[in-house]
């Protein structure tokens, strides 16, 4: 189903609202992971403002949708939607990363509402995934689990023992999203390790392969429709993005991984991003 035009605006709204916290954040405590938190803001947003079932007031509803940050750097965008849907305060966000916060570095179930898995260690975000959408077949549950990878966590031969037993297994109630921005903490992925033929791979494994781009709303809201309606296997949407998407200077370097954000740089962001200084 084609998406609203007032969802679309709001979905981009948000993702704009969304990035501007992210840079306001990490630029305050002078730590964290800029790069790939900007490159999944758009689908981070689809999933949680339009297709996600969650219930902030009850964050163990057993028949909730869960998400997967499998590239757990990137936990800065999800504490800013979990803060936004109401799972916690959003000054919290002002303790990222700080002694004794719950909004740790990279998420933790125990500690933090609405955070499905502990995840940092890259590749085992799929594999616990696929547990998931396993227990809600054999529990007679309708609730759909879904998984955001990194690329670079892609090069993990764990992730592929999970692609081929989710195959197996033929789990229709997980989808994978591959945040395909081609840049890793080294460099980018053809330099480190290349990946060759993406779809290629993820089809030869039993997958079914959606492509699109990462950062339309649109394409995101419809690719995550058309996962629900594929039937006997699981599906992966490869969405093609950019690593520091909306900051010109970021984009597509990987230096911007992990490092922090000085003054000068902070007010050329924010003026690109439209939030000022």
């Amino acid at each position: 189903m084609a998406l609203q035009a007032d969802r679309k605006a709001l979905l981009e709204g948000l993702s704009g609202k969304f990035r501007n916290t992210i840079i306001d954040t990490l630029f305050k405590i002078q730590t964290g992971h800029p790069g790939g938190s900007l490159s999944a803001v758009e689908i981070v947003t689809t999933l949680y403002f339009e297709k996600m079932r969650v219930d902030p007031k009850n964050p163990k509803w057993p028949d909730r949708d869960r998400f997967v940050l499998g590239k757990g750097h990137a936990a800065p965008i999800l504490y800013v939607a979990l803060a936004k849907k109401g799972f916690f305060p959003e000054k919290d966000l002002e303790t990222l990363r700080q002694l004794g916060s719950h909004l740790q570095g990279h998420p933790c179930a125990k500690k933090t509402p609405g955070v499905e898995l502990s995840t940092g260690p890259l590749g085992l975000g799929l594999s616990a995934a696929q547990g998931m959408a396993l227990g809600a077949r054999m529990d007679g549950r309708d609730f759909r689990t879904y998984v955001l990878l990194g690329d670079g966590e892609i090069q993990e031969g764990i992730v592929w023992e999970a692609a081929m037993s989710a195959a197996k297994f033929g789990l229709d109630n997980l989808t994978a999203i591959l945040d395909y921005n081609k840049v890793q903490l080294d460099g980018t992925t053809d330099e480190i390790m290349p990946l060759g033929d993406v779809r290629a791979k993820w089809e030869s494994f039993g997958w079914h392969v959606i492509e699109i781009d990462g950062h339309k709303v649109e394409e995101i809201a419809d690719a995550l429709d058309r996962a629900k309606a594929v039937k006997g296997r699981p599906t992966i949407i490869v969405a093609r993005t950019v690593k520091g998407k909306g900051v010109s200077f970021m984009e597509g370097k990987n230096t911007w991984h992990g490092k922090p954000i000085s003054r000068e740089e902070y007010e050329a962001a924010k003026a690109e991003l439209g939030g000022g200084k």
